[in-house]
């Protein structure tokens, strides 16, 4: 077989691509240290020829004009060889063949903040919070640009002009869902949008826990900020964990099902994330010196007007009124608790103390 200099290698991942090489390949090429180029690795490896014969007439007859029209839709294509691929994937147990990539890829920390869809007004503005304070240290956001939390996120980070990147779960040309193109132009712009699928390939129900593993991979910590039981945002904390990153969930009422996720994290031995701070403590720790962790919480006068004399109010209540995040709220609450302001019901609502009422 022949031999492969640095740029028909790269052509030669793409076809494996294309022949849609699972994971026991894409592991195969990732051990092999021999020289030589993907397919004569795989032949090595024990893989079937028939593989390497189909990678062979891709490489031939598709390739070419597939880099083409990447070139001309403004994505490329990446390989581990390649100086700007994300370190941290290459040490991951299942790298991609390679990454379709529209955008720049910056160097240095990033985490990933993950969760439902179905997010409530507490999950997006926890999202959004978190995406925004993030970016202003400089750290990428990393997400998948799903409707709830993954948007929030990537809001948050663009709101603060840091960095963002989305994984897809589709090919390049196939943005998804569809009403987020604004939103792929602007994280396009200011960070980046990546693929391991080739263009053309839909959305599909399994896409996303291979996607999910990219999404773990490219982040130095990973943030679950709500997840239902069962949910993907939990199959991305376990990817993280496996490739030994950092988890932190962000805690919930318990008479939510979509805190059922990062609850059991928590109980698991997840960190809990009350404040950006948080996470920057363990991927940047002289960016978390410069974040004000109280940046976005309601101010006292806002909580007390919530709590006339004679009323209570859950902290529930108190948040959804003003889509304000619980790890935001709850600090404020035991502030005014201690104070003398206010007092924990035993029914667990919140109201003033006697002799503090509404002036």
């Amino acid at each position: 077989m022949v031999s492969y200099d640095t740029g028909t290698a790269r052509c030669a991942r793409l076809a494996l691509l294309l022949a849609g090489v699972g994971a026991r390949c894409r592991r195969l090429l990732a051990a092999d240290s021999c020289p030589g180029g993907p397919l004569e690795a795989l032949v090595r490896g024990g893989a079937p020829a028939a593989v390497a014969g189909a990678a062979a007439r891709l490489l031939r007859e598709t390739v070419p004009d597939l880099l083409a029209k990447l070139e001309g839709i403004g994505w490329r294509w990446l390989v581990p060889a390649d100086a700007e691929y994300p370190e941290r994937l290459r040490s991951t147990a299942d790298p991609p063949l390679g990454l379709f990539v529209r955008g720049r890829l910056a160097a240095g920390p990033a985490v990933a903040i993950v969760g439902s869809r179905a997010a409530t007004p507490y999950g997006r503005q926890v999202a959004r919070l978190l995406g925004e304070q993030l970016g202003r240290a400089g750290v990428v956001v990393v997400s998948g640009m799903a409707r709830g939390v993954d948007a929030c996120a990537h809001e948050g980070a663009l709101a603060a002009g840091g960095p963002t990147w989305a994984v897809w779960g589709s090919g390049p040309d196939q943005i998804y869902p569809p009403e987020h193109g604004r939103l792929a132009e602007a994280i396009a712009a200011a960070g980046a949008l990546l693929s391991e699928y080739p263009p053309g390939t839909p959305p599909r129900r399994h896409h996303f826990p291979e996607r999910n593993r990219l999404i773990a991979g490219l982040a130095d910590a990973t943030v679950v900020v709500e997840a239902a039981a069962g949910s993907g945002a939990l199959g991305t904390a376990r990817q993280a964990v496996e490739e030994g990153r950092e988890v932190f969930a962000v805690p919930g009422g318990i008479f939510s099902e979509l805190s059922v996720g990062p609850n059991t994290l928590l109980r698991l031995g997840a960190r809990p994330l009350l404040t950006a701070c948080d996470v920057l403590e363990v991927v940047a720790p002289g960016a978390a010196r410069a974040v004000d962790p109280k940046a976005g919480r309601p101010d006292d006068g806002w909580l007390l007007a919530r709590l006339p004399a004679g009323t209570a109010r859950t902290v529930d209540e108190l948040a959804a009124e003003a889509s304000v995040a619980l790890p935001v709220l709850l600090p404020e609450l035991l502030q005014l608790e201690l104070a003398g302001v206010v007092e924990r019901l035993p029914d667990g609502r919140f109201a003033r103390r006697s002799g503090n009422g509404a002036s």
